[in-house]
């Protein structure tokens, strides 16, 4: 069920190249180490990527990695229903791997965070075992890193208990990646961010209507196309309802044909405080803002809460299960026609969301590196000299005319080099009201950097006492900063890229 949805999902970015979009980037021959800076978002994703590269080409990696997302998840959730209940654990697999949730996320490029969403249910069904069964289940959202953790750890708390300490101390293991170059750091959080990342209305049942059909993401061009219409987002928040009443109604048990009943399931409880923990969390940034902007300001690790709809996850896992023991609650005879109705009920979480199909119409497609990408790697990689790289112009992100399909991208520069990259890590949001909010910059250095290229003049010598050795520098903007570098002596320059040393 997984590979099927997986593979309907993700069409067009099977072909060949990469699929680049927002958070997504994913290049040729990665580097096996290179230096982060600011706080560790792609620890250690990127560095398994890197080591899974060197045996196989990347693209292929990505691939592997998107169409594991929907296999692993589907059959996780699909796992925690009873095996007698055939059709259960179809539905549960297909709305686990089918809905708002997951569609933004990917959209808006977390393939990390969906790590950690395709290992929930496993980690939910180990909770309770032994620990060397939740350490493997774990897996997935210790490779995805600190939000892929993040939105696992309230669940698997919540189900093993806390007079069951091997949870808390396996997850405490498996964020060390993370967590301790994040203390590290000296990075800060802009606590103006709450307003920028808060939850949001993606249709015409508000804020709440949106997080409970498990949408809401702060970005709008994640959202699915149609997204908002009417028709599907009755649709969908009708389904959560259903959900949500019958997962409710399996303190009972799932029991025998015909209706939930019998033993509760082991993890009822827990995935239930767990999902409205979530929900509460995902709400506060929307209503309760201020409340969120005091934590950040009191200690930058608050900042992961300002992104409040990803601790949807548990609450899909439970929508899941919802929607499972809704259609194994379906009292029918016995008959062909009346079996082919129950089964058509699988397709339910797709007839709902119908425009995630073939990349959501084509936003998630596969594009070919221009050569030149690659030729700038080859020159960057075999110098042995230390010293860091500039990506110009300063900005985060990145629209490619040759990138259509995706649009804008986090610049590839950062996990093309082996060595550190400076860019602006500074983030404009564009608000539900029109107004572009600019979030300060993280890293230390890169707001150094900031002013050194704000000041006049020009800048070949403080930028070399900065530390950085190279300027990369995306055509046609050379003319913009080739004035302020005139010691710079241009190593590779081709239509797309100019490459400089200092």
């Amino acid at each position: 069920m997984g590979a099927l949805l997986g593979v309907l999902a993700l069409w067009p970015a099977l072909g060949p190249g990469f699929v680049l979009r927002y958070d997504m980037v994913f290049v040729p021959d990665p580097p096996l180490v290179f230096p982060a800076s600011g706080f560790p978002r792609a620890v250690p994703s990127d560095q398994v990527v890197a080591a899974l590269a060197a045996v196989l080409p990347a693209e292929l990696v990505q691939k592997g990695v998107l169409l594991g997302i929907f296999v692993l998840g589907a059959a996780g959730a699909g796992a925690l229903v009873p095996r007698d209940r055939v059709l259960a654990r179809l539905a549960t697999a297909a709305f686990y791997a089918w809905n708002a949730y997951l569609a933004q996320r990917l959209l808006l490029g977390q393939w990390a965070l969906l790590l950690g969403l395709a290992g929930l249910p496993w980690a939910v069904r180990a909770a309770r075992g032994r620990w060397w069964h939740l350490a493997l289940a774990l897996l997935p959202a210790a490779v995805g890193g600190f939000q892929a953790m993040l939105v696992t750890a309230p669940a698997v708390l919540a189900v093993s208990g806390w007079r069951r300490p091997r949870g808390l101390a396996l997850l405490a293991v498996f964020s060390l990646p993370w967590a301790v170059p994040a203390l590290l750091a000296g990075a800060t959080t802009d606590p103006r961010g709450v307003d920028a990342f808060a939850a949001r209305a993606d249709g015409p049942f508000g804020t709440l209507g949106s997080l409970l059909s498990l949408g809401g993401i702060w970005n709008a061009a994640a959202d699915v196309p149609g997204q908002g219409s009417w028709l599907l987002a009755a649709a969908r928040l009708v389904l959560a309802a259903v959900a949500v009443a019958a997962y409710v109604a399996l303190r009972r048990g799932w029991g025998g044909a015909g209706a939930p009943g019998g033993e509760r399931p082991a993890y009822w409880a827990g995935l239930l405080v767990a999902a409205s923990a979530g929900l509460a969390v995902a709400c506060a940034g929307a209503f309760a803002p201020g409340a969120v902007r005091a934590l950040i300001g009191l200690w930058p690790g608050f900042g992961p809460l300002r992104d409040g709809q990803a601790y949807l996850a548990p609450l899909v896992l439970l929508e899941a299960l919802g929607f499972g023991a809704a259609v194994a609650g379906i009292t029918m005879p016995v008959r062909p026609a009346a079996l082919a109705a129950r089964g058509a009920a699988l397709l339910v979480p797709v007839l709902v969301l119908p425009t995630f199909a073939f990349g959501a119409f084509g936003r998630l497609t596969a594009v070919e590196y221009p050569g030149e990408w690659r030729r700038v790697q080859a020159i960057v990689n075999a110098d042995p000299a230390p010293g860091a790289l500039l990506t110009l112009p300063w900005g985060a992100y990145r629209a490619f005319r040759w990138n259509p399909g995706g649009g804008v991208v986090l610049d590839p520069a950062t996990k093309l080099f082996a060595r550190r990259v400076i860019r602006d890590d500074s983030l404009p949001v564009r608000l539900g009201d029109g107004r572009v909010l600019r979030l300060a910059a993280e890293d230390p250095r890169a707001r150094r950097v900031g002013r050194l290229l704000g000041a006049p003049g020009g800048r070949t010598a403080a930028l070399r006492a900065e530390g950085i050795r190279y300027v990369l520098i995306l055509r046609p903007y050379e003319n913009v900063f080739l004035y302020r570098l005139p010691e710079a002596r241009i190593i590779f320059g081709g239509r797309e890229v100019l490459l400089l040393r200092l």
